[in-house]
């Protein structure tokens, strides 16, 4: 997930998040439980930080330990850890212990925990994400059905308008970076998740999740 204060300025929160995602591809998907690793970390040091500096800084939290091949449940759990230590319920923290488990090959446990990063009824659902959910769940339960009815909402979902918004062009949204530069993200955010997914539905989340996916 790249922060910068730009974007954060620029974007209202709900939306963020959603970016985020999307723009991080797979930056913690390719860890692994499949081969065994040093999963040693202060966890002193990381249950004391705050929410950003543990779930969104892509160098430190929880992150280096995921990225640590064999460390993708140890990671989950330091997750889990936080969520109670802090008593934060906040949705991104169980999606982060979700898509873990659901690399380590945990589906049956990854599945509550994704639900629960669902919008709840009445809440704005500005950038589709509970489509998102809807279709890494289906994906996870292997029901191709569900997958597809998912895409197809999301690839409806119509761009978000309003002050501070970035606009979408040709099916992108661009983004004003730091240094002037721009950042152009497909819209509907996380589609190109989704379509990876698709293409791979036989394939482990892990392999399906990849950047891999979205360069064929």
């Amino acid at each position: 997930m790249t922060s910068t204060s730009a974007m954060i300025h620029r974007i209202p929160r709900a939306l963020l998040a959603s970016l985020l995602l999307a723009a991080c591809g797979a930056a913690h998907a390719q860890a692994s439980a499949s081969a065994p690793g040093t999963c040693e970390y202060d966890r002193v040091r990381l249950l004391a930080l705050d929410r950003p500096e543990f779930d969104q800084d892509m160098s430190g939290g929880w992150r280096p330990l995921a990225a640590k091949p064999g460390c993708a449940l140890a990671a989950a759990d330091l997750l889990r850890d936080y969520r109670q230590a802090h008593a934060d319920e906040d949705g991104m923290l169980y999606w982060h212990e979700g898509q873990l488990r659901a690399n380590a090959g945990r589906y049956e446990e990854a599945i509550p925990l994704l639900e629960h990063a669902r919008k709840p009824p009445g809440t704005p659902d500005k950038a589709g994400w509970n489509s998102y959910v809807d279709a890494t769940v289906a994906f996870l339960r292997r029901d191709r059905a569900a997958l597809e009815r998912a895409h197809t909402t999301l690839a409806a979902y119509p761009p978000t308008t309003g002050e501070g918004v970035p606009e979408v062009k040709d099916g992108y949204l661009v983004l004003d970076m730091n240094g002037g530069e721009q950042r152009r993200v497909r819209w509907p955010l996380n589609i190109e998740v989704v379509e990876c997914l698709e293409k791979s539905f036989d394939k482990p989340y892990t392999e399906a999740y990849s950047n891999d996916c979205k360069t064929k």
